[in-house]
C-alpha cells in the first residue's frame, strides 16, 4: 500500500459514516480509525527465544547442605506464550501518561485485545493479544525500546 493509496482511504472516510476501516495487503495490515491513530501491524513470524538458563544462587562453604546437590531437570513444556515485538521502536502501556496500563500482570486478556502500543516513527501500533489467557509477565519498562521479535508479555493460554 502506497502513500497515495493511504491519503485515498482517509478522504474516502472522513466522508462517510463509518468510523473505522481495517485493510491487509502483502503482509501489511493498516487500521484507519476517525478520531484515532493510524495503526500498522507488519504481519511477521513470531521469534521464540529458547528458556533461560537456571542459575543456582551461590553458596559460602559454611552454610553448604551436608547432601548431595540435586542436578536441576529438565525444564517442563510450558503451555506459555511469549508476545513479541513485530517492530522496532518504543514501548508505552498506555495510550497516554495520564491513562491506565493496558493491561497489568493477573489480567485475563482476549484474543485481539490491545496489550501496549509501540511507536514507530511518529506511528502508535497497537499490539493486540493472539491468544485469550492470563498475563503472567510484561517483560518491557513503559518508555523504553524494543527490537524486532523482543518478547513483551508472557501470557497463559486459558
Amino acid at each position: 500500500m502506497n502513500l497515495k493509496e493511504l491519503k485515498e482511504l482517509i478522504e474516502m472516510l472522513k466522508d462517510t459514516d463509518i468510523s473505522e476501516v481495517e485493510i491487509e495487503r502483502s503482509g501489511v495490515k493498516v487500521r484507519l480509525r476517525k478520531g484515532g491513530d493510524v495503526a500498522f501491524h507488519p504481519s511477521m513470524p513470531r521469534m521464540e527465544y529458547p528458556p533461560a538458563a537456571i542459575v543456582a544462587p551461590a553458596v559460602s562453604e559454611a552454610h553448604a547442605p551436608s547432601a548431595p546437590a540435586e542436578r536441576p531437570s529438565e525444564p517442563a513444556k510450558s503451555t506459555q506464550i511469549k508476545v513479541t515485538s513485530p517492530i522496532v521502536g518504543t514501548f508505552y502501556r498506555s495510550s497516554s501518561p495520564d491513562k491506565p496500563s493496558y493491561v497489568e500482570v493477573g489480567d485475563t486478556v482476549k484474543k485481539g485485545q490491545v496489550l501496549c502500543i509501540i511507536e514507530a516513527m511518529k506511528l502508535m501500533n497497537e499490539i493486540e493479544s493472539e491468544s485469550t489467557g492470563k498475563i503472567v509477565q510484561i517483560l518491557v519498562d513503559n518508555g523504553h525500546p524494543v527490537e524486532y521479535g523482543q518478547p513483551l508479555f508472557v501470557i497463559e493460554p486459558a
